[in-house]
């Protein structure tokens, strides 16, 4: 063997080393490349998951908005009912407080000319009309404690 055919083979060794190296680097490149797309892939499917639970929170979040909007405007409708009842009462006790004064007038007319009433004729501030319902009619068991007990 010359010294020619023997660069050849060791040239044509070297090519085959090189020819295997790219090989296996291109392989591991493809390994590589391959794990990265499955790592991607996982992490897609992970956040789709967590985009899902996302939105499962965020319609528990609105429905719970909704329930509170829903109370605040019964709470405020209830609030104006209550406004409305309390001038309403407010407006009946006026008319009350009216009425009764028109009724105690009436009665201190009646009280003038009923002969009955002591000092019908003068109007006394300080009189207290008694709550038994006599109207101010004197106490006849009163007027008689001097009397005897047969009653003359």
């Amino acid at each position: 063997m010359d010294g020619t055919t023997t660069w050849i083979i060791v040239a044509l060794v070297v090519v085959a080393l090189i020819v295997v190296a790219l090989l296996m680097r291109r392989s591991q490149e493809s390994r590589r490349v391959e794990a990265q797309r499955d790592k991607a892939r996982e992490m897609r499917e992970r956040a789709e998951a967590d985009q899902i639970e996302l939105q499962r929170r965020e319609a528990t979040a609105a429905k719970i908005d909704a329930q509170a909007r829903m109370a605040q405007a019964e709470a405020d409708a209830r609030a104006a009912d209550a406004a409305t009842l309390q001038a309403e009462a407010r407006h009946r006790a006026e008319s009350v407080t009216g009425d009764k004064a028109d009724v105690e007038e009436r009665l201190r007319r009646a009280d003038e000319i009923d002969p009955d009433v002591p000092d019908a004729g003068r109007v006394d501030p300080t009189y207290d009309r008694p709550t038994d319902g006599t109207a101010g009619t004197p106490d006849v068991a009163a007027d008689r404690r001097d009397l005897p007990a047969d009653g003359r």
